[in-house]
């Protein structure tokens, strides 16, 4: 009764099989230290990139290297692929999304060419961010495959 109250959480999926490990440990000052928000990172063993929740597109990146999304509860999500992936100019990345797509956590959103990247010296981590979120949870280290739920968010 009066589910139609009970506020809507989001749920955080793994956008790729790889490591889970926390934003601390990113290569990076600007996503270690939580400039663009709390979230997660992944290190990936694979070239494809899954939404990491339920949602509408909201922003493709010109140069690929990101995608934003809105949550079914309105929470900004950016999705980063990879450090200082912006200089590539979208070479390596493929997407396979629009604005205003409806995305779930199996929805094939892009593809990265790990291989490319590598050539390029560029650090391929995956970065899930939530740039308007003050709490955010803890993350524990651990293997994840692609659509695999994570945890909860308020």
């Amino acid at each position: 009764m009066f589910s139609f109250l009970k506020k809507k959480k989001t749920v955080l999926y793994s956008p790729a099989n790889g490591q889970l490990v926390p934003l601390t440990k990113v290569e990076d000052p600007v996503f270690s230290q939580g400039m663009m928000g709390p979230g997660i990172a992944v290190l990936p063993s694979s070239d494809d990139i899954y939404s990491p929740v339920e949602g509408t597109v909201s922003n493709v990146f010109p140069t690929k290297h990101a995608i934003g999304l809105k949550t079914k509860d309105n929470k900004e999500v950016l999705l980063h692929f990879g450090i200082d992936t912006v200089e590539l100019k979208g070479e390596g990345f493929e997407v396979f999304v629009e604005v205003d797509d409806k995305v779930q956590e199996d929805t094939l959103l892009a593809r990265m060419d790990r291989n490319y990247l590598k050539e390029q010296e560029k650090i391929d981590t995956l970065m899930v961010l939530f740039p308007e979120e003050k709490d955010f949870p803890e993350v524990e280290e651990k293997d994840v495959q692609a659509s695999e739920e994570l945890f909860e968010l308020n």
